[in-house]
């Protein structure tokens, strides 16, 4: 098993996101180590992978673990946090690549396109915490699905947010209480335009 394919594997078994500074530190070595050892193609020794085990706490050998899963690359936007909260966002072309396992994405398909951005906010809480990485389906002009979270633009604003639709109006709910449900319809339905949909969440470690 390559290292790099590990860190996808973990992500999934620990539901949270694995990077390379975790993995070096539950071998006790360097996150420089590691970088090398990926860009090397460098496999896991069996020694290694039960130290892992036993940091992680995770059973890395099960039937229901393709360990030769297919492996993505995901442009993940570094500086762009998708609001979870009041609707602001920082917005910037700066991205990077992230390499996933196909295991980790919902109905996965050669045919879509898939990114990941960070949540900010506290609004979808608990589903998605503030500096959670969301993997986002983009949207393909399909049906609005009821009850599932999306990335939508309105009035040139950005938001992470569950959606219903009814005939001729759309309904924003928060998994958060505290947030109160609002209803767009008639000719402000116009004005949203959704980016994607939310098929996966690495939960922040922080």
């Amino acid at each position: 098993m390559r290292l790099e394919e590990l860190l996808t594997i973990l992500s999934k078994k620990t539901e949270s996101y694995v990077n390379q500074s975790l993995l070096a530190e539950s071998l006790g070595v360097t996150r420089q180590t590691i970088s090398n050892r990926i860009k090397n193609e460098s496999q896991v020794t069996v020694s290694e992978l039960k130290k892992i085990e036993d940091f992680f706490n995770v059973k890395l050998f099960e039937e229901n673990i393709n360990t030769n899963a297919d492996i993505i690359s995901i442009d993940y936007y570094t500086d762009i946090f998708a609001s979870c909260g009041d609707g602001n966002i920082l917005f910037s072309k700066e991205k990077k690549q992230l390499h996933l396992s196909t295991t980790l994405i919902d109905e996965y398909s050669k045919q879509k396109k898939y990114s990941i951005i960070n949540a900010s906010g506290n609004s979808m809480y608990p589903t998605i915490d503030n500096g959670d990485k969301l993997i986002v389906e983009h949207w393909t002009d399909g049906q609005i699905q009821d009850n599932k979270i999306y990335v939508f633009c309105f009035n040139n604003e950005f938001f992470v947010k569950r959606l219903s639709k009814n005939l001729d109006e759309i309904i924003i709910k928060s998994d958060n209480p505290d947030y109160r449900i609002r209803t767009i319809n008639g000719s402000t339905i116009r004005e949203l335009t959704l980016i994607g949909k939310i098929i996966g969440i690495f939960k922040s470690l922080s």
